[in-house]
């Protein structure tokens, strides 16, 4: 994979890590809730899920997908369902009360977030695009491997600025009465990024 190649790969993740998403959202509304460094194992757990899921869909599974619209199809429910559940934990964890709750006490982990990029549909999307778009075949196992570095080096830092964005927020509305409204916000803006998974917009 020449410079050319990588300097547009480069550009691609920046652009495909820091443009709005449900991941994204998450980030943002957990560095409101709980602050950029208890937002880490979610950062990083985003970033490993979608690695782990380029790698996979390089290896053959976008082909699986690619032939069986059916199975496509649950994925999408799937996604919708298990994003519709996260709007609500958003939409709650600066409500009174939810401290009581302590799935809403604590920001989302590692482990959740790699999981939820199973049910993201963007990762999904991205993953398609940039396995087919910026391997080579004949060295593919190679250049699937320096995509996915390429991408790890852009993601983390792309995404950081959502969590980044949400702490600055945190500072600038207080832990007032903006908290549980922003929060509604977020929730709000997870489901709107399904709704062009559904439309084809």
């Amino acid at each position: 994979m020449f410079s050319g190649n990588l300097l547009a790969l480069a550009g691609f993740a920046l652009v495909m890590s820091i443009s709005p998403g449900p991941s994204n959202v998450m980030l943002l509304a957990s560095g409101m809730n709980f602050g950029f460094a208890r937002s880490l194992p979610l950062l990083f757990g985003v970033t490993c899920g979608f690695l782990s899921m380029v790698l996979v869909v390089g290896l053959g599974l976008g082909e699986v997908l690619a032939m069986s619209p059916a199975v496509y199809l649950a994925l999408k429910v799937l996604s919708a369902a298990y994003v519709l559940w996260l709007a609500v934990k958003i939409a709650r964890s600066g409500a009174s009360g939810a401290a009581d709750d302590p799935s809403m006490a604590r920001p989302i982990g590692f482990v959740e977030a790699a999981l939820f990029q199973l049910v993201n549909p963007k990762a999904w999307a991205v993953a398609l695009i940039v396995t087919a778009s910026y391997t080579d075949p004949s060295r593919y196992l190679a250049s699937l491997m320096v995509l996915i570095a390429v991408f790890a080096v852009v993601n983390v830092p792309s995404i950081g600025v959502w969590s980044l964005s949400g702490q600055v927020l945190k500072r600038v509305l207080g832990e007032g009465k903006y908290v549980v409204p922003f929060n509604v916000a977020m929730a709000i803006l997870l489901v709107a990024s399904m709704v062009p998974v559904f439309t084809g917009a």
